[in-house]
C-alpha cells in the first residue's frame, strides 16, 4: 500500500468466500486476474497456490497497478491494459491458466475518491474513465453528446424510463457547461418528480454515462469471448458483475457453451448465481453482485 492510500480507501474484495470456493484453487496452479483492482482477490488466491510466478494480475487502472507492486516482487506479472485486449492477447499468444477471475465492479478507491468522478457524494470533475490515458471522459458526454444521444446512453446503459430519460437529457442540455459531478447530480435532480427515498434519481444516469465512458458491455461481450482460449482443461472462471445489463451478457454466454449436449466445452459451476446480498451481506460494495462460473472440460 502506498504512503498516500488511506485504508479504509482500499477495496475489500465482494463474494471472496464464494471465489475461493468456486475456483478450488491448487498449490502450483496458474491464475489470470483480468481486473486485480487491489489485489484483494489475488491475494487470497495466490496464498493457496503457493505460485506468484504463475499469476498475472491486469488492470487499466494505473493506480490499481502501482499498488500491486507487492506481487510482482513476488514474481506475478502485472500488465497495464483493459481486460478485453489484455484477455485476446494473452489467448493469442496461447496463453493458459487453470482459473480465471473477472470482477467487473468499480472498485472501493475509484468510487470513494471525488478527484476520479465516479459518484455522486462528493463533488468532484466529469471524469469517470477507470483507464486514465484514454482521452474521452463523462464531461465528453455531459457537454456534447446530442439530447437524442443522451437519452439513448440513460435509457439503454441506465434502464432509466424513457420520460425520465428525456427530461434528464434535457436538463443536461440547458446546464452546459457543467465541469462537475455535483453539477451533473442537481441538474438531474431538478427534472425529479415525486418522492425518492432508496435511490438517488441521478444513480442511473452515472452508471450509464460511466457504462459509456468505458465501454464496459463492449469490454465484457469481447473478454466472454476469449475465454475458450484461455483456460486450460478442467480450468475454471468466475465473472462477477454489478448489474442486470452485465448479468444478462454473462448467463446468456455461460449458457451457449455449456448447453450444448456432448459437444459442449464448458460445464457450468453456478445452476443458480451466487448473490452479494445473500453471500456477502458485510460488504456494502457487494449488494448488487452477481457471480456466475463455468470450467472448461
Amino acid at each position: 500500500m502506498s504512503k498516500d492510500t488511506p485504508q479504509q480507501l482500499l477495496h475489500e474484495p465482494v463474494l471472496l468466500a464464494d471465489v475461493v470456493e468456486i475456483l478450488a484453487p491448487k498449490v502450483g496452479e496458474s491464475y489470470l486476474d483480468l481486473t486485480a483492482g487491489y489485489g484483494g482477490h489475488a491475494s487470497a488466491i495466490i496464498s493457496r497456490t503457493s505460485a506468484p510466478d504463475k499469476a498475472v494480475l491486469v488492470d487499466r487502472d494505473h493506480n490499481a497497478i502501482d499498488e500491486l507492486g507487492s506481487f510482482a516482487a513476488k514474481g506475478a506479472r502485472l500488465i497495464h491494459d483493459d481486460f478485453a485486449h489484455a484477455a485476446s492477447s494473452l489467448a493469442e499468444n496461447s496463453e493458459r491458466f487453470d482459473m480465471v477471475l473477472l470482477d467487473i465492479g468499480v472498485s472501493s478507491p475509484q468510487f470513494d475518491r471525488a478527484a476520479r468522478g465516479f459518484s455522486f457524494q462528493a463533488d468532484g470533475p466529469l471524469d469517470m474513465r477507470m483507464d486514465q490515458r484514454q482521452k474521452r471522459s463523462a464531461a465528453n458526454y455531459v457537454n456534447k453528446a446530442s439530447v437524442a444521444e443522451l437519452v439513448d446512453i440513460i435509457t439503454r446503459y441506465g434502464e432509466e424510463r424513457l420520460a425520465p430519460a428525456r427530461r434528464i437529457a434535457r436538463a443536461i442540455r440547458d446546464n452546459r457547461p457543467m465541469n462537475t459531478t455535483g453539477e451533473l447530480a442537481n441538474a438531474i435532480l431538478s427534472t425529479h418528480r415525486g418522492k425518492w427515498q432508496k435511490i438517488h434519481p441521478a444513480t442511473r444516469t452515472f452508471q450509464a454515462l460511466r457504462i459509456a465512458v468505458n465501454d464496459e458491455l463492449g469490454q465484457l461481450s469481447r473478454t466472454l469471448e476469449s475465454l475458450p482460449g484461455l483456460l486450460n482443461p478442467g480450468g475454471r472462471a468466475v465473472v462477477i458483475s454489478f448489474h442486470s445489463l452485465e448479468d444478462r451478457l454473462v448467463k446468456r454466454y455461460f449458457a451457449e457453451v455449456a448447453q450444448s449436449g456432448y459437444d459442449a466445452e464448458f460445464q457450468l459451476l453456478t445452476k443458480k448465481p451466487r448473490l452479494g446480498s445473500i453471500n456477502d451481506v458485510n460488504n456494502p460494495r457487494a449488494r448488487s453482485a452477481i457471480l456466475r462460473a463455468v470450467a472448461k472440460k
